[in-house]
């Protein structure tokens, strides 16, 4: 029997266990590179039911396993997808039961620009496979809106533009929901705000906006990734609300821009998208009515010529009337020769049937009436009869089916109906009074604020000198009594007014941010 020669070291070789040479594989690899960044493209992706993520990286020659456990998934600014190249930062690990070593993703970046426009290039077939870029679902936007939202950043010029822009144009009601328009948090809150809008009661206290945009500045393509997530996208395209995208300048394009109703090149073309101009419609309107207004003034004159053209060539009454008039006097003369032969003929017929009416002819008449009546009655009883019958046997199969359990529910159920549409003509009732009661406590708000007894309470007065309001420095001094009015009171001063009570010390000079006040 051949022997097998063992090394001559293998007395002194340690013997280790499956588990403790894996955990010292394990050790190694970890001691050995801790945190690592690696380049590659993403291969197989895998979501496990567990929430755990699974994907591999590849490059030309070799393929690193790797996985996300479910609660690092959060971390992750992006979700690798295949074909894409990105940089994974993570921790080198190894698996004892496998016998297989694996990068631990706890940060996925997209590995230059390209790489960005390949997976929004994706993004965007997929989107569009579904339907959601169809012209047809493009809502039309209002031509003037009461409410406008606003979802963007409050800090930002973008904001200050579009207000400023509609207040030019034509002032709405503006209601601006602050976001992130950058960074990890954006695509969320982004997509939050547009359900946010779609979601408010309209006629509520917080009223429902009419029209939405979705605003933000220039910037790089990834200071603008958040306008490409799906979930914003998705956002736009359910929104029922139609929706004006101004993401960037001109040149730049999001996925939002494609699903939204209306796509703007900058924020301030949103805003001139969203109203019209005021004096523009003014103007249009005077345009109208004045073109109205010649329109009739021509109709008429039109009309009136028309009657003068008319009247020139009809002929004169007398004409009119002179045929008629010769066959009236040709026929009231023969009128009188005319009714006395009609008397005489008359009288001869009225003779000739008189000498043919006899009492024996009459009689004989009277009696077959009076049998022809016999006749009808001995038939009409049985006839009466038959028809009292058929009608009794009617009416008592129809009062056979008219049951009292079925008039009661028809009855219960027209209270109920007639109990809902009360309720409901309350409530609409008690919102339309709420809304005018809303409305009014507003303009009362604006009118206390632009009156100048507001401005008195800031520090300001107002001087009138002689009754009328003082503007200049030349005018007080020529006018013989002062009256200076302050937030809490009048004080009149001049040779005209009373003499005060006792004599005051001379006043300070007001401080020289106020002495234009007076």
């Amino acid at each position: 029997m051949d022997l097998i020669d063992e090394p001559e070291n293998a007395g002194n070789t340690p013997e280790f266990t499956v588990s403790d040479l894996a955990g010292a594989v394990k050790r190694t690899i970890e001691n050995e590179f801790g945190h690592v960044r690696v380049k590659g493209e993403v291969g197989r992706v895998v979501l496990a039911r567990s929430g755990h993520m699974y994907f591999d990286l590849k490059d030309d020659r070799n393929v690193l396993s790797c996985m996300t456990w479910k609660g690092q998934m959060a971390g992750l600014d992006v979700r690798p997808e295949e074909g894409m190249e990105v940089v994974v930062s993570g921790r080198m690990t190894a698996s004892g039961f496998k016998s297989q070593y694996a990068l631990n993703a706890l940060q996925v970046q997209v590995a230059g620009v390209g790489a960005l426009m390949a997976m929004l290039e994706k993004r965007k077939k997929v989107l569009e496979a579904e339907g959601l870029f169809a012209a047809h679902l493009k809502k039309p936007l209002p031509f003037l809106p009461e409410v406008i939202g606003v979802v963007t950043s409050p800090q930002g010029a973008v904001i200050r533009d579009i207000l400023h822009r509609l207040r030019d144009r034509f002032p709405r009601k503006v209601l601006v929901w602050p976001v992130a328009v950058q960074g990890k948090p954006c695509a969320p809150q982004v997509a939050a705000a547009i359900k946010g809008f779609n979601d408010m009661t309209p006629g509520g206290a917080l009223p429902r906006p009419d029209l939405l945009i979705v605003a933000r500045g220039g910037g790089s393509i990834e200071d603008l990734w958040g306008f490409n997530e799906e979930n914003v996208a998705r956002a736009a395209a359910a929104s029922d609300i139609p929706l004006i995208s101004a993401v960037g300048h001109e040149t730049d394009t999001t996925l939002i821009d494609y699903v939204s109703d209306r796509r703007a090149p900058t924020p301030t073309a949103a805003a001139e998208m969203a109203v019209p101009v005021r004096l523009e419609l003014m103007a249009a309107v005077d345009q109208m009515g004045a073109r109205a207004s010649r329109a009739v003034t021509d109709d008429v004159a039109r009309k009136k010529q028309r009657a003068a053209d008319l009247a020139r060539i009809l002929p004169k009454p007398d004409q009119l009337v002179e045929e008629a008039r010769g066959r009236f006097d040709y026929w009231s003369e023969k009128l009188d020769a005319a009714l006395i032969g009609r008397v005489g003929d008359g009288r001869l017929r009225l003779g000739e049937a008189s000498g043919l009416l006899r009492p024996s002819v009459l009689e004989a008449r009277v009696a077959q009436g009076r049998e022809r009546i016999a006749g009808w009655g001995g038939r009409l009883t049985p006839a009466l009869e038959r028809s009292t019958s058929q009608a009794r046997r009617d009416l008592a199969q129809k009062a056979s089916r008219l049951r009292v359990e079925a008039v009661t529910t028809a009855q219960n159920r027209a209270a109920k109906d007639l109990a809902s549409v009360l309720g409901r003509l309350t409530l609409t009732a008690s919102a339309q009074t709420q809304r005018h009661r809303a409305r009014l406590d507003t303009l009362e708000r604006m009118r206390e604020t632009l009156g100048y007894r507001a401005t008195l309470l800031r520090g300001y007065a107002v001087v009138r000198g002689d009754g009328d309001v003082v503007t200049t420095a030349n005018a007080a001094k020529n006018a013989d009594v002062l009256e200076i009015e302050f937030a809490d009171g009048k004080v009149k001063t001049g040779q005209g007014a009373a003499a005060p009570a006792k004599t005051r010390s001379k006043p300070k000079p007001p401080p020289s941010d106020q002495g234009s006040l007076f």
